[in-house]
């Protein structure tokens, strides 16, 4: 298994290779090589992971995380504004329907990342949730 970094329209990948037919020797192509220069490799892609700069969670607060690609379609929750377990955050647009992202736990609303409109990619943050004391 090889790990490689990619570019995909302007967003990096790490990207997991496993080499199938070694007998092809891959050399990076300029990229003003015609694609009738690039070498073909068969391979199968085991895993692809965005690098995304990742927002830990304070102490005592949880991070909700888009489950899929998609946009933000309706932002329902503001910073400092109470919610309750499984009250619906954010509402997603991805292939045509609505996916409801709700909270996991009671609490204050700490941060909200995106905004109606946005452009989100599956794992990133949405909403920090600081959880009532117990």
């Amino acid at each position: 298994m090889k790990m490689l970094k990619i570019t995909l329209e302007g967003k990096i990948y790490e990207v997991g290779v496993e080499v199938l037919d070694d007998s092809v020797s891959v050399q990076p192509q300029a990229s003003h090589s015609s694609p009738a220069q690039a070498h073909t490799v068969t391979a199968s892609i085991s895993s692809i992971v965005p690098i995304t700069p990742s927002i830990a969670a304070a102490e005592g607060c949880r991070v909700v995380a888009s489950p899929m690609a998609g946009h933000v379609f309706k932002c329902l929750v503001k910073p400092g504004e109470m919610v309750e377990e499984n009250q619906i955050l954010i509402v997603l647009d991805a292939m045509k329907m609505e996916t409801p992202i709700v909270a996991p736990l009671a609490g204050r609303v700490r941060t909200v990342m995106v905004k109606e409109g946005d452009a989100v990619d599956d794992g990133q943050s949405l909403v920090q949730i600081e959880g009532l004391p117990q």
